[in-house]
């Protein structure tokens, strides 16, 4: 299973009066996609993650923004749960098995949580927290770009499908478009997070991923190699 990649955001002044103001600020600096350029769902999950959520709201025929979904969120308003927002932005992808690029709208899931919620887990989950998506979106596939360690997703050495991949990526070309494409989705990612410092009262901020031991250091890596 191909690793995802977050960014965890904490803020000050985060209190239950505070929090949906906090919310819908946080929610109006995603770069949602130009093709679904509006939220898709909201979910308000109670306690943890095994209780049955108390609302649930497909947004999709609302076309709903940041505060429309942070009008809803209130009617729910607990420091013991948790807001989830669905939408989906655009990003580049090479598709592996047509070794084409596509840019086109990929899931995102935005978070919120209540400092009650799941035991406290925003002390380490973050105020708010983002699902990017996919690692490779950012870091690329099988090491190739920038040196360090980096996690491969293919399952050996020997599988057809990376040889091809090699192959293809062995023109100078090709690998540095593939250097490009990659380079504009942490630009665009790396633009958010600095919109999310303009926009709220940001303690720290922190970009993890499942594959790579330092992440926010592979981005850099890979944004500075000419």
């Amino acid at each position: 299973m191909a690793n995802r990649a977050y960014l965890r955001v904490w803020t000050r002044d985060f209190t239950e009066p505070t929090l949906i103001a906090q919310f819908a600020r946080f929610l109006a600096t995603a770069p949602l996609s130009a093709s679904q350029p509006t939220f898709t769902e909201l979910t308000v999950q109670p306690i943890d993650a095994t209780e049955t959520p108390v609302a649930s709201w497909d947004l999709r025929p609302l076309k709903y923004g940041p505060a429309e979904v942070a009008a809803l969120a209130i009617q729910q308003l607990s420091f013991d749960s948790a807001y989830m927002v669905y939408g989906k932005w655009d990003l580049w992808g090479l598709d592996i098995e047509s070794l084409k690029w596509q840019h086109k709208p990929e899931p995102l899931q935005l978070t919120c949580n209540g400092l009650d919620y799941d035991g406290g887990i925003a002390v380490t989950d973050g105020n708010f927290n983002v699902d990017l998506g996919f690692e490779h979106f950012f870091t690329g596939h099988a090491g190739l770009l920038a040196p360090g360690a980096a996690t491969n997703p293919f399952d050996s050495s020997d599988h057809p499908m990376e040889h091809t991949f090699r192959r293809w990526m062995s023109s100078g070309g090709n690998l540095k478009e593939y250097h490009a494409r990659t380079r504009q989705n942490i630009q665009q990612l790396f633009a958010w997070v600095e919109r999310i410092e303009g926009a709220l009262p940001v303690e720290r901020s922190e970009l993890w991923s499942e594959g790579e031991e330092n992440f926010e250091a592979r981005l850099d890596a890979i944004l500075g190699q000419h």
